[in-house]
């Protein structure tokens, strides 16, 4: 059985100001192009669909397009909820849309959607698991003293894959939107307090391929059987070496309890693609080193002036006309600590943000007990959050 997973499309994103729905609206495109070569019997979407759980208007019509086309081809199509989601806005007509073969799971409640398909081999079963917390576990089962236990996030996944009733001789796959311990992150995504979402691989052991959602960077933590397919665009600066694709998975026959999933990809070329230029804004602006480029890509431009360019923000946009950052790169900007690192200052945990406003407004750092309250109240937060 061949099938396609997808993750992570953030419809209406905007990216330092930037909106994306014109790059999205083209790759999307591309995808439908690679579903159409590919002729799979099963697309996978693992959550986050939306950037946000009010998505404007015109990311939702895009995503309207992009569905109606998939009814129309000879597939069937699963969709979870992620993080960003409205789980309950996602699913909105649900129902009608399962009898066009667009099958959504928004938020849990205790029970997992499941779809079988058939192919030479026998059947493949198809689990539906959207982004959950500890807190919705417990909630979906208030009158189980296990479920009552449940404190983490590997934990919660557990549990709901405990509930699932696996028949463990016949194919099966997993949709979920989680963060395993290990995987690696991207400037773009949320960062929880301490890894306090991580999720321990090993749940997944009972599927033979576990189709996840959440990270943007393509991966495969454990073979070939647990992948993050990664988002189809660059939503970060910490992206920019990566490359984006769709991931193919052929499933064949189980024997002797295992089935091989076999990857492949499809690789995606972007409308514009995101890069980083640095070097003294002379040798930027410098035909002989820009007629090299792609100038009408979206850059982050940082400078290695000793001194400050008057103007060169301008400058430079007459050459770049989608700059998204500049920045200075130079002896006092190392000095004052400024510049930010690869990842940039979104990759701190919400923990090492306040501790450093914190410090910045006191003087002084936090003590042991005071890092220890305002850690577990994030955590609380972080966990008991709907």
């Amino acid at each position: 059985m061949r099938i396609i997973h997808l993750s992570d499309l953030h419809l209406g994103k905007r990216v330092n100001d930037f909106s994306m729905i014109e790059d999205q609206k083209f790759i999307l495109e591309r995808i439908l192009d690679i579903i159409d070569e590919e002729k799979p019997q099963a697309v996978l979407i693992a959550g986050d669909v939306y950037d946000k759980p009010l998505p404007p208007a015109e990311a939702v019509r895009l995503f309207d397009d992009f569905i109606s086309r998939l009814s129309e081809i000879d597939t069937e199509v699963f969709i979870i909820s992620g993080n960003h989601d409205s789980a309950e806005r996602l699913s909105f007509g649900s129902q009608i849309m399962d009898r066009q073969g667009i099958h959504f799971a928004g938020g849990y409640d205790g029970s997992t959607r499941c779809f079988s398909l058939e192919d030479e081999y026998g059947s493949v079963s198809f689990y539906m698991l959207p982004f959950i917390k500890p807190v919705h576990v417990r909630q979906a089962f208030t009158d189980d003293e296990k479920a009552a236990q449940i404190a983490t996030f590997t934990d919660a996944v557990a549990y709901a894959i405990e509930k699932m009733g696996i028949d463990k001789n016949e194919r099966n796959v997993l949709i979920a939107h989680q963060f395993c311990t290990g995987a690696e992150r991207s400037e773009s995504e949320d960062i929880s307090v301490g890894g306090l979402d991580n999720v321990d691989v090993s749940v997944f052991s009972t599927f033979d391929y576990t189709a996840l959602g959440h990270l943007h960077g393509p991966q495969t933590p454990v073979a070939d059987r647990i992948r993050y397919c990664g988002s189809p665009l660059k939503y970060s600066f910490s992206e920019a070496e990566q490359n984006k694709s769709v991931t193919i998975i052929e499933l064949g026959e189980k024997k002797d309890g295992m089935c091989r999933a076999h990857l492949r990809t499809s690789e995606l070329i972007p409308l514009r693609d995101m890069k980083v230029l640095k070097g003294k804004f002379i040798e930027l602006t410098d035909k002989n080193y820009y007629k090299q480029i792609e100038t009408n890509d979206y850059i982050r431009i940082i400078l290695t002036d000793e001194e400050d360019v008057i103007g060169a923000l301008g400058s430079l946009r007459s050459i770049y006309p989608n700059i998204m950052r500049l920045e200075y790169d130079n002896t006092r900007t190392r000095a004052s600590a400024i510049v930010p690192d690869a990842e940039g200052n979104d990759s701190r945990t919400p923990l090492e943000i306040f501790a450093g406003l914190y410090e910045a407004q006191n003087g002084k750092p936090m003590d042991e007990e005071q890092s220890g309250l305002v850690s577990s109240l994030i955590e609380k937060v972080w966990g008991d959050e709907k």
